[in-house]
């Protein structure tokens, strides 16, 4: 068995784990750690637990420490720092008449590096442009294309039923969306009904996808009529 502790670096983001060693975290506790894009700020989201060690994706790096309160102001600096960058970087991509659009900016959190995220219809040379940030912020620059389900998680917003965006507030990671999941559940095939502001099929299909397929194959044992498609049969008295 393995020790671990999930510590999220984003609000719904992916959780990752990490040795704790002989820290003692909490859930909410604020950690500093090593990952493969260097020394980053996270949260603890889940709490020190034992796991087989079959479960662990190897090597599994340590908790570096508990963050203080020096890191957490550093965290803040670094998330006004963000605000600033966004807009040089905005002003450049249009001197530059760039066919791309500005998402988010990432500062990592030793500043060894700032991550510059965009959208655009196809492929882009900002060759120019990464010469331009290097020369101001004098640090790695990466700038990452993104896709509309990305964009959608970053910016947030609201879904159709009202509330803020599952993938945005909830959402850890992306799971497959077929049109079939709506078929199953009886819902309109009108991309407007099903499709979210991302223009995808709407994540929430999935939540009760596989008590319908259970449904499904419930009624297949028991020679109930379906439907080829995946809907159930339905008679009009």
């Amino acid at each position: 068995m393995e020790k671990v502790v999930g510590v999220r670096f984003k609000k719904a983001g992916k959780i990752y784990y990490f040795s704790p060693e002989e820290l003692d975290l909490t859930v909410g506790d604020g950690v500093v750690v090593e990952t493969a894009r260097g020394i980053e700020y996270g949260l603890v989201v889940v709490a020190p637990k034992m796991v087989p060690e079959e479960e662990v994706v190897s090597p599994l790096k340590s908790v570096l420490r508990k963050a203080t309160e020096e890191d957490t102001c550093v965290y803040q600096e670094n998330k006004e720092k963000e605000k600033e960058a966004f807009k040089l970087c905005q002003q450049k991509i249009q001197e530059h008449e760039l066919p791309m659009k500005l998402v988010d900016v990432e500062y990592t959190f030793d500043v060894s590096k700032i991550i510059f995220y965009f959208t655009a219809e196809g492929r882009v040379d900002f060759r120019n442009l990464v010469k331009d940030l290097a020369a101001v912020f004098r640090t790695r620059i990466e700038l990452r294309q993104i896709g509309v389900r990305d964009e959608a998680k970053m910016l947030g917003g609201l879904a159709s039923c009202g509330r803020i965006l599952c993938c945005h507030s909830i959402l850890g990671d992306f799971q497959p969306v077929s049109i079939r999941m709506a078929k199953q559940q009886h819902l309109s095939l009108n991309p407007t009904k099903i499709s979210g502001i991302c223009g995808r099929l709407m994540c929430c299909l999935k939540y009760e996808s596989d008590d319908y397929e259970n449904r499904e194959c419930g009624r297949k044992k028991s020679g109930a009529p379906v439907a080829e498609d995946g809907e159930f049969e339905t008679h009009e008295e």
